[in-house]
């Protein structure tokens, strides 16, 4: 049995069905990849040939190797999707990862940067250039509508609806979603979209992407990492930041002001409600924080 074929198989597979992002479907691989090469190594020729022994063997290697525990997940989950589309694809009728326990991961809380520290970055870009608006209508929009950066870098001129002050969002899974733009941001994006992008778009197949670069391509999530990092420096945030914070914030300062937990599910596109409420855990140690800091008897 040619074990990269039936691999290829099930990436295509992840790709066309499960609509996986490009960096979901790159981990999977790399990790299947270890997984097969151990198969050959053990002269492994046929699914029923692997045993709950050896697979508890190879899972025995990956903690050796000192995975993080989100990546020993990871491969969990990719061991026993594999495992299950063989058995869909009829390829055999046994699955060795049956009682196969998934580790479980320590949830931390992510980072989270206060209303006046997103203010602060929001108001460094120079908007006397063309970079500079550029830059300040992507990181309102950012903020606006919470959105995770391959969300950002693929939005298309034609997702803005500025009269509606609604953006059409394509989140994981190709599932799409419509997200209110607040005031600035539909001002700063009125701005950047009359001003900023006919000069950055002439002559270059741009694809009708929303953000371009200053040759007129559109702007890479290393470009956008190093613009947000430029700004962070100014603004002297001391706190780590990537532009997931900003989705951080987004939806912390929504539950901080008041906001429906199932609203802000909506806002951020989470399939399940349990990934959306670690942000009450979140607010609530904030709560936490302040009453320590600012109770006479804390």
């Amino acid at each position: 049995m040619n074990w990269e074929k039936l691999l290829d198989r099930f990436i295509r597979h992840l790709a066309l069905e499960k609509g996986l992002a490009d960096n979901t479907l790159f981990a999977y691989q790399s990790d299947l990849q270890r997984y097969v090469q151990y198969l050959k190594d053990h002269r492994i020729k046929k699914p029923e040939s692997i045993t709950p022994l050896l697979l508890q063997q190879f899972i025995g290697e990956l903690y050796d190797l000192g995975l993080s525990e989100s990546s020993l997940a990871r491969n969990f989950s990719a061991l026993r999707g594999f495992h299950r589309f063989l058995i869909r694809e009829e390829i055999t009728r046994t699955d060795p990862t049956e009682l196969l326990e998934t580790p479980r991961l320590k949830r931390k809380l992510p980072a989270v940067l206060s209303v006046e520290e997103v203010e602060k970055i929001l108001e460094q870009p120079d908007t006397d250039t063309l970079a500079g608006i550029r830059d300040r209508a992507m990181l309102e929009t950012l903020y606006a509508c919470g959105l995770r950066v391959s969300e950002l870098l693929g939005l298309t001129v034609d997702a803005v609806l500025l009269n509606d002050q609604f953006v059409r969002v394509w989140g994981k899974g190709s599932r799409e979603r419509f997200v209110p733009l607040g005031d600035e941001a539909a001002r700063w994006l009125k701005i950047y979209l009359g001003r900023v992008r006919p000069h950055l778009s002439l002559g270059v197949a741009s694809r009708n992407i929303l953000f371009l670069n200053l040759r007129g391509k559109p702007l890479s999530r290393m470009g956008f990492w190093k613009i947000l990092q430029k700004y962070v420096r100014q603004a002297r945030i001391q706190t780590e930041v990537h532009p997931h914070t900003f989705r951080h914030s987004f939806a912390t300062h929504l539950l901080e002001n008041g906001a429906d937990l199932r609203a802000v599910q909506e806002l951020l596109g989470h399939q399940d409600i349990s990934t959306t409420q670690i942000y009450t855990h979140v607010t609530t140690q904030r709560l936490r924080e302040v009453y320590q800091q600012h109770h006479p008897r804390a």
